[in-house]
């Protein structure tokens, strides 16, 4: 009997033991690490002014828009992060004021608390460059610079005394003007250590502000910044300083926010992000920007050929001694109208942030394609019409490989 009632025990130890394992693995499976470095754009809750700002005070900035790392969902919009002020100088008659700032915890809306260790960067072009030349740099914000972007300056290192600051800042502070940063003001905070957080709900589609961690999209991204000359190091998979500062550059030439991370629209316009795997287990295909744009200026080409081959003015004016027959005006419409869909989904492609509602957009281009297909067949249409044709068709098989 004791030995029953023993072997019932362990074996009760063991399912538990299996238990504990199995939820480890889970927890280890979801658990995700937003890699240093990384630039969260968040807005301010309250107003920040030099001229009442104290060393020591905390103010709170609101999470402006979901973060995503790998598909899994890790900062909710509306997470907030705590800001400290560090250095604080009322404007005087000769002197700017100025106001410098750390971020050190993380709050998400469940209650979840994170410590932080962040500062405060800029995602202008300019700036960045300047902080990123100097490594020992810390960022502050200076009066009466014209906004906050302008009102970001590198200043001294983070060692220096607060003395220092100001000496470093030199005639930057001249306007002698204090700082007013008003409630929604947007600030970009920079990870100084990596974050560890626990993935939330199921995968889902990634859209423009997923962040992409994984080595091997990462070593993608570095063979496409190195072909494209913004990328010289080794390509390792490591999201380090030198893939940071190559993704920065990227970025600021192709027009996406600035942050240096390998978010989802950095991905898509690097062409390493055109396929993925949609809610639903279907697959999502979005062109990049570059890709729809050449779609949009080919079709945008192809109409103004047709209008020209049957006698179309510039205006719209019809050729009064011409017969036209049904089907060339019809090719005409049908082809002006996907050239319109074509400029709304290059669009689309580079400032939505819904990679499902892109892939559906394109869905929706290649049946405008489509309707092309079948006016050309009532049309009477020149050799180098259909050549041109048959080159953006091909284009639109990365949205649809059914498409032929």
């Amino acid at each position: 009997m004791k030995t029953n009632r023993s072997k019932a025990l362990a074996g009760a130890l063991w399912s538990l033991l299996l238990t504990v394992l199995a939820v480890s693995g889970v927890s280890a499976q979801t658990r995700l690490v937003l890699p240093e470095g990384s630039v969260i754009i968040v807005r301010t809750s309250t107003p920040l002014e030099s001229a009442t700002a104290k060393v020591g005070q905390t103010f709170e900035t609101v999470v402006s828009d979901t973060v995503r790392i790998d598909d899994y969902t890790v900062m909710p919009s509306g997470s907030r992060i705590r800001g400290v002020v560090t250095f604080a100088q009322a404007a005087n008659r000769q002197q700017s004021g100025v106001i410098g700032v750390d971020f050190d915890r993380l709050a998400l809306p469940d209650g979840r608390i994170y410590t932080l260790n962040g500062k405060l960067t800029s995602t202008d072009a300019a700036e960045r460059r300047q902080i990123e030349s100097d490594p020992n740099a810390r960022v502050v914000l200076v009066g009466g610079r014209g906004g906050v972007g302008a009102a970001i300056a590198g200043a001294g290192s983070e060692n220096s005394p607060a003395s220092g600051i100001l000496a470093a800042l030199g005639n930057l502070l001249s306007e002698a003007r204090d700082v007013r940063l008003p409630a929604g003001t947007p600030l970009a905070v920079q990870l100084e250590q990596s974050l560890v957080l626990s993935g939330r709900g199921a995968r889902r589609a990634p859209d423009a502000y997923t962040i992409y961690t994984g080595a091997d999209r990462i070593r993608q991204a570095q063979r496409a910044l190195a072909q494209q000359n913004y990328y010289r190091g080794a390509v390792n998979g490591q999201l380090d300083d030198a893939t940071q500062r190559a993704l920065f550059e990227f970025q600021i030439d192709k027009g996406i926010t600035a942050t240096g991370n390998l978010d989802g629209r950095t991905a898509q316009a690097l062409g390493i992000s055109s396929v993925s795997e949609g809610t639903s287990g279907t697959s999502l295909a979005v062109l990049s920007a570059e890709q729809a744009s050449l779609v949009r200026r080919n079709a945008q080409s192809l109409v103004g050929r047709v209008r020209q081959d049957i006698g179309i003015g510039g205006s719209g004016r019809l050729d009064a001694r011409r017969q036209y027959a049904e089907g060339d005006v019809d090719l005409w419409f049908t082809l002006s109208a996907f050239a319109d869909n074509a400029s709304l989904y290059e669009q689309l492609t580079r400032v939505s942030g819904n990679m499902e509602g892109s892939a559906l957009a394109g869905r929706s281009l290649v049946s405008a394609a489509r309707r092309v297909d079948a006016a050309m067949q009532r049309a009477r249409t020149t050799s180098q019409v259909q050549t041109s044709w048959s080159s953006i068709r091909a284009q639109l098989t990365a949205l649809d490989p059914s498409y032929r």
